[in-house]
């Protein structure tokens, strides 16, 4: 890289004044607690709870606990009397530990091992996804005991993430795995779908709506036992840009796809990203500094292979700010590994940092700590809660 490289666009808050308010909260924070920090708003995310039961007032909601399956996350959501979307094992043995009822989650993977469905059940889990037949199969021991979705594939080159390239059934086999289903006197209750995380707009939604209500209509004419359930699952957008998302707006043609679904259909979504994204906050220490080839670098406490991890885990870029004004100069941000894949951004321009000085990393809940590592048994960065 040379200094006279286009400067990266991300989004840099710089603030005009070092000892405002916010600085100084930060800095309490970490004198309190050390560095580095995630500070978990615990009334973001009770406000983004709620804006999204506005904008679909006819969804029940199920918390994607992959997203940050923090105890204190998770006991927020309880107290919202929201439900949970888990995956896996441990997710059901944080929810053990809260006394929360399996009734009140969706086991979403597609796959599981026969121990995995055992456990699931044992915890009280009843509602399974599946997307192909051996997975039938493998339900068929405890078929009297649970009730299945069948995951409908739904491509979409909009979304950030991908999620029906890995799981998720054809349309066209639909009609014969329900079929299959029951042949091997598995109720098929309804069909789901996610559409992909971070989604610009809800045309992938309305399009998997309209097809599922096909679907779901074409195979009741028929059925003995008709499919009343449609999940719709996540995608929708965190504001990585802090531009204001308007949740009601982005769910509008979704409102109106859903609409058009008999009244008496059983409606679930699993956002993750829109709920938790904005609730957590990162708050770094620069280590370290130096000046090499016209770029300024400085060494953070966290990065990559932390809380940043979502950078390249998730494809995302949070915003950042520091309390220093005055002469930018091109910079690299780096994290505090000894691998030199760990930095958190490069050629941006900035103001020159201290040694001691903060960065913040907004947005920053969603596919963060979730996918940390621990390479240079580094510590994890402390979470703590305000207004709780």
């Amino acid at each position: 890289m040379l200094p006279n490289e286009k400067i990266d666009q991300r989004p840099l808050l710089i603030n005009a004044e070092p000892d405002n308010a916010s600085a100084e909260f930060y800095r309490q924070q970490v004198a309190i607690h050390g560095s580095p920090l995630l500070i978990f708003n615990a009334q973001v995310l009770r406000n983004q709870f709620k804006a999204l039961q506005s904008a679909l007032p006819e969804v029940d909601l199920y918390y994607a606990v992959k997203a940050h399956p923090d105890p204190e996350i998770i006991h927020v959501i309880d107290q919202l009397g929201g439900g949970f979307d888990i995956a896996s094992a441990g997710e059901m043995n944080l929810l053990l530990a809260h006394k929360i009822s399996g009734r009140r989650t969706i086991h979403t993977h597609p796959i599981k091992k026969d121990q995995e469905i055992r456990d699931a059940l044992r915890f009280g889990a009843t509602t399974f996804v599946v997307d192909n037949l051996h997975e039938l199969k493998k339900l068929v021991p405890y078929r009297s005991r649970v009730g299945v979705l069948l995951r409908v594939s739904f491509r979409s080159a909009a979304a950030m993430v991908d999620l029906s390239k890995k799981f998720g059934c054809a349309p066209e086999e639909v009609e014969q795995l329900v079929k299959d289903a029951d042949d091997l006197g598995i109720h098929i209750k309804g069909l789901s779908f996610h559409v992909g995380s971070q989604c610009t707009d809800a045309s992938k939604h309305v399009e998997a709506i309209e097809k599922c209500h096909q679907l779901m209509q074409e195979i009741n004419a028929t059925a003995n036992k008709p499919l009343s359930i449609l999940d719709i699952g996540g995608g929708f957008p965190a504001d990585y840009e802090l531009q204001g998302i308007d949740i009601n707006a982005f769910c509008a043609p979704i409102r109106a796809a859903l609409a058009q679904l008999p009244q008496d259909w059983h409606l679930i979504a699993e956002p993750g990203r829109y709920l938790i994204a904005p609730a957590v906050t990162s708050v770094t220490t620069v280590a370290g500094k130096s000046k090499r080839n016209g770029y300024h670098w400085y060494y953070l406490d966290d990065g990559i292979y932390g809380s940043y991890s979502g950078q390249l885990f998730d494809h995302a870029i949070y915003p950042l700010e520091v309390f220093r004004d005055g002469e930018h100069y091109p910079s690299i941000i780096a994290g505090p590994t000894c691998d030199s894949i760990d930095v958190v951004a490069e050629n941006i321009s900035m103001p020159e940092l201290e040694i001691g000085d903060l960065l913040i990393g907004h947005q920053m809940g969603a596919y963060t700590a979730a996918t940390k590592t621990r390479f240079n048994s580094i510590p994890d960065a402390k979470l703590i809660v305000i207004n709780d």
